[in-house]
């Protein structure tokens, strides 16, 4: 008899859980997957690739507009908020038959219910049901947090509720400056919502570079979207289907819908970590893991959100991965954590990979800095008020690349090949040795020989 049920018990069905489960398999081991709600889990069903349907829906508008400017008439037009609900119901629904099926497929069996820790190697799912694991990974991410309670906070919304409105609000406001408040408040502006941003911080998008936060928000007021910084929600009232949200400023602002998107905290709550002695951490809440993803407990790993290490899907995908390979490839593979690189999908869209200007500064004696700042050649035509932002971050002494930001139509897709270089520890003379693609926003990467900026730190006496 077996001295354990299944060899790999992952509690949670998203990607990282998924990916660590079908990588344990293809290695032999005998793996059960406990998902309480959909596979998938929130990138796929309610993150990141909604989230970018939409923002993709939101352009439209756009490019009928712009199309004026090059010859094209269009007549009236109309958007149907339910059509791209149900619709992106659809993808959903079948993205969640991929996973499911491939995991299936593995080798590797799912059960749909809720799964909690009885000690270090029995989980007790919802049924009732007991099984026991040689080794038990978690994988449970994140969830919205609203921050501070304030009155009238039951009825705000999250991420999770937008995904399901029954209509478009006319009107919104938006708690927060991060990924997720800036990325819906270019969604809802872009189908036509009126949108007010309200942030705590003297700027949104706290971590990034100076250069990109400015240019971003600028992008976004001249889009019509309020900025309103250094103050918070204190109260917010529903009269019927409108509310009017307070501020900590004095003022106050009518709207049909307001969501907060201030952050997520750790899903650690009710797995009863602590009757199997799994550590939380004590600086970030998330579950306490090494380099290894090892939690306190040898045999209880953790990957991916509900660890509050890097937050980002491929992330969580990379950590599960390791995990399998380590434990059941005998294959032993730590995560970099360093150099990710990451987008936000705002309206302009962002993307980065590597150190800020001020983090470089922080770090290296001499850095310099290369920047240009232009009008797209979209824009020449179709008389849009945008521009585009890139910059490199480079280390004065050796040449190497530091940092790549950028902010403009395509951000994200020019930052993940340039991600490998920064990577690879190109130096800027690598860059400039490669000959431009003509004409490309991308090509300003390759083409900058003059530092807009030079950095240099005395050494202390």
């Amino acid at each position: 008899m077996a001295e354990f049920d299944v060899d790999l018990f992952v509690i949670g069905g998203g990607s990282g859980g998924v990916r660590a489960a079908r990588i344990a398999a293809g290695y032999g081991a005998k793996v059960m997957v406990a998902e309480e709600y959909r596979m998938g889990g929130t990138c796929v069903i309610r993150g990141c690739v909604p989230k970018k349907l939409f923002v993709i829906g939101s352009h439209v508008h756009d490019e009928i507009e712009d199309a004026a400017g090059f010859g094209w008439s269009i007549g009236q037009v109309s958007f149907d908020w339910a059509t791209l609900v149900a619709n992106k119901d659809k993808e959903i629904a079948r993205l969640e038959g991929a996973y499911t099926t491939n995991v299936e497929k593995s080798g590797a069996r799912i059960v749909k219910t809720r799964a909690v820790l009885e000690d270090a190697h029995t989980i007790r799912l919802a049924t009732g049901e007991k099984v026991t694991a040689k080794y038990i990974l978690i994988a449970t991410g994140g969830a919205p947090n609203h921050g501070p309670i304030v009155p009238g906070i039951e009825h705000v919304i999250s991420s999770n509720e937008a995904f399901h409105l029954k209509e478009l609000p006319k009107r919104i406001v938006i708690q927060g400056g991060g990924y997720i408040a800036l990325e819906f408040a270019g969604i809802f502006a872009g189908f036509g919502s009126d949108v007010t941003v309200i942030y705590r911080g003297d700027n949104i998008l706290r971590g990034f570079d100076e250069d990109v936060r400015k240019h971003v928000r600028a992008e976004m007021e001249k889009r019509g979207i309020t900025i309103i910084t250094g103050c918070t929600v204190a109260k917010v009232d529903k009269h019927g289907h409108d509310f009017t949200t307070h501020l900590s400023s004095g003022s106050s602002i009518a709207s049909d819908q307001v969501m907060f998107a201030i952050g997520r905290h750790p899903n650690v709550a009710n797995l009863r970590l602590e009757t199997a002695g799994v550590a939380i951490n004590p600086a970030n809440g998330g579950i306490q893991v090494d380099g290894w993803s090892k939690t306190s407990v040898d045999n209880i790993y953790a990957i991916g959100d509900v660890t509050h290490r890097t937050n980002l899907t491929p992330v969580a995908i990379r950590e599960g991965h390791a995990f399998a390979d380590t434990v059941f490839g005998k294959r032993p593979v730590q995560v970099d954590h360093a150099t990710i690189p990451t987008a936000v999908f705002s309206q302009p869209e962002v993307g980065t990979v590597g150190l800020t200007e001020e983090e470089a500064r922080a770090q290296f004696s001499h850095v310099d800095i290369y920047k240009t700042d232009f009008r797209p050649i979209k824009a020449t035509m179709s008389g849009r008020d945008t521009r585009v932002l890139m910059k490199l971050v480079v280390d004065g002494a050796s040449d190497r690349v530091l940092g790549c930001h950028i902010v403009g139509d395509g951000a994200a897709e020019i930052t993940q090949a340039v991600a490998i270089a920064v990577k690879m520890r190109a130096t800027k003379a690598d860059f400039d040795a490669t000959i431009a693609l003509h004409p490309t926003a991308s090509e300003e990467l390759v083409t900058m020989r003059t530092p807009t900026a030079r950095h240099v730190r005395q050494a202390a006496e």
